[in-house]
């Protein structure tokens, strides 16, 4: 060991092997994508390697492109190195990337979770030498509890706004956070032909996506298909945090906001963003889990990117990991 099978450049990280970019933030000849989120998936590049089922996400975000589909845990090769695409549970279709050069293994996580989630593939432990992680959440505080029990809260704060006539406002992820709530509360509720969720027009194409994969998820109709004047008493409403304070939010006159996220761990986020209630839940893995993922995949080195690294690489050293941050400007998709 001790050449870098990755490197940072300034288009993103680099494999010299195989001459080739894993989520570039830059347009570069040939990119090796993790799933369909902005920050990972960004137009202009040549080529595209994606996993089969996150295809029509990625169609859907970049358009029409040269993309090349490969199952999970299907060998390729790029130039001298050999890649493979493992289930991360980050969101459908998503995507850690293994590269092996010469017996050596190193895997970059993307982003991802350990938690049961019914709208996709579940996580894989892929056994390496170096481990790429995220650290989104890299701090002791973040914990989740099941998203199971987070959408019996929603229904909850649901069945209060239906009794107060109130619209139930959920702002969450378009992709991802949205179809995993609506299969979580279809699991929970889809018996009932009363329960339905509105869906702002950014979350259309992505629950269709998903719909079409299999995923079961609860009834939904666009907002737009409903007569202008009405009041939404008592509806269940999804749409992305930047719907908040547009013309498209100013027709729920009397409206409940809750904001479904990992950020809402912290209750002093929840007041500074002016929810009315916060649902703890994240398609990133919490504190347990990364400490748990990185003891599994064997990896004798260790390095942590996008978010709280400092923690997490101080006690992986005190651990006897060699253990180091890699800055990249992924965002915060929750």
């Amino acid at each position: 060991m001790g050449r870098n099978l990755i490197e940072l450049r300034p288009e993103g990280m680099y494999c010299p092997a195989g001459d080739f970019h894993i989520d570039p933030w830059k347009p570069v000849a040939r990119a090796v994508i993790t799933h369909g989120h902005a920050d990972h998936a960004r137009a202009g590049s040549g080529r595209y390697h994606v996993t089969r089922s996150g295809l029509p996400i990625l169609q859907w975000r970049l358009g029409e492109s040269d993309f090349h589909a490969h199952g999970y845990g299907e060998r390729f090769e790029l130039g001298g190195a050999t890649v493979s695409l493992h289930p991360a549970g980050h969101v459908l279709g998503s995507a850690q990337v293994r590269v092996e050069v010469g017996g050596e293994v190193w895997v970059a996580s993307g982003d991802y979770k350990r938690d049961a989630d019914p709208s996709c593939e579940p996580f894989e432990v892929v056994r390496c030498d170096t481990f790429i992680t995220e650290a989104t959440f890299g701090l002791p505080v973040y914990r989740w509890q099941p998203a199971a029990q987070v959408a019996a809260e929603i229904v909850a704060w649901w069945d209060e706004c239906r009794e107060l006539e109130r619209t139930a406002l959920l702002l969450c992820y378009a992709l991802g956070k949205a179809q995993r709530l609506l299969a979580e509360l279809h699991a929970l509720v889809g018996h009932d032909p009363s329960r339905r969720a509105l869906l702002h027009g950014a979350m259309l194409q992505g629950v269709e996506i998903y719909r079409q994969a299999g995923v079961a998820m609860l009834p939904t109709q666009a907002v737009a298909e409903r007569q202008r004047g009405e009041r939404f008493a008592g509806e269940l409403v999804l749409a992305p945090p930047s719907a908040v304070g547009s013309p498209w939010a100013k027709r729920f006159r009397n409206a409940s906001t809750g904001f479904a996220s990992g950020w809402m761990r912290l209750r002093g986020n929840r007041r500074r963003r002016g929810h009315d209630r916060g649902f703890v839940v994240s398609d990133h893995a919490d504190w347990p889990s990364l400490l748990r993922t990185i003891r599994e995949t064997g990896a004798s080195r260790v390095l942590a990117t996008h978010g709280n690294t400092d923690a997490l690489v101080a006690l992986l050293r005190e651990r006897g990991v060699d253990a180091a941050p890699l800055k990249t400007p992924y965002g915060d998709e929750s």
